[in-house]
């Protein structure tokens, strides 16, 4: 799932025209409750229980130095089915379940939050995964211990409201994964939110 550079013409400018038009206004949005979509499901990859690295790589979560200006973490938030049609969800405590999975096949539930800042955000709680075995339809829902890991902030623009979104997940599961979910079964990890990436960002173009 960039430092802000001060220019000494961009000073001279705000004394000339007045600092209230340099101002810089951050959306605080309250997140409205979450609402399940369907849009795509999570892919298979090879199990993996380490502990995600920390998000310190410029690269990896933290935003550009232009996006860092109008950014505060209380602008982030986790797109329900990774959509922005649903009502964004800020440091949920998912009791009645935080859909990831556009097809509800993957979902948070119980979590408890120990950082929510503007390049990640980390929890504790349960993953609960399908196994879509037959189909999704008729699999088995686990429940499994879960950190998630939320990185790779995007910003999305919906009309005068700007909010980020975070487009990668990443998963450390402290008792394992059960038989059923590991292998060619695992769920993925990290898993990319591409759609949810591209959409955020096209809707700012």
């Amino acid at each position: 799932m960039g430092s802000t550079r001060i220019f000494g013409a961009a000073a001279l400018g705000c004394a000339m025209l007045g600092v209230v038009a340099c101002s810089t206004s951050t959306s605080t949005a309250a997140p409205a409750a979450a609402t399940p979509l369907i849009t795509a499901a999570p892919s298979t990859a090879a199990q993996s229980t380490a502990a995600p690295s920390p998000v310190s790589s410029a690269t990896e979560a933290a935003p550009s130095a232009s996006a860092s200006v109008t950014q505060a973490a209380t602008d982030t938030y986790i797109a329900p089915g990774q959509s922005l049609s649903g009502g964004p969800l800020y440091q949920p405590r998912c009791a009645q379940g935080c859909q990831l999975s556009g097809d509800a096949t993957a979902y948070l539930y119980t979590m408890t939050w120990s950082s929510w800042t503007i390049g990640s955000a980390v929890g504790s709680g349960t993953y609960k995964l399908d196994s879509c075995d037959p189909n999704c339809a008729a699999g088995t829902v686990y429940p499994v211990p879960v950190v998630a890991t939320f990185s790779k902030p995007v910003k999305a623009c919906s009309g005068n409201v700007t909010r980020w979104y975070w487009t990668r997940a990443s998963f450390t599961f402290p008792k394992g994964l059960p038989k059923a979910l590991r292998g060619a079964s695992a769920p993925l990890n990290p898993w990319d939110f591409a759609t949810l990436a591209q959409t955020a960002q096209e809707s700012c173009s």
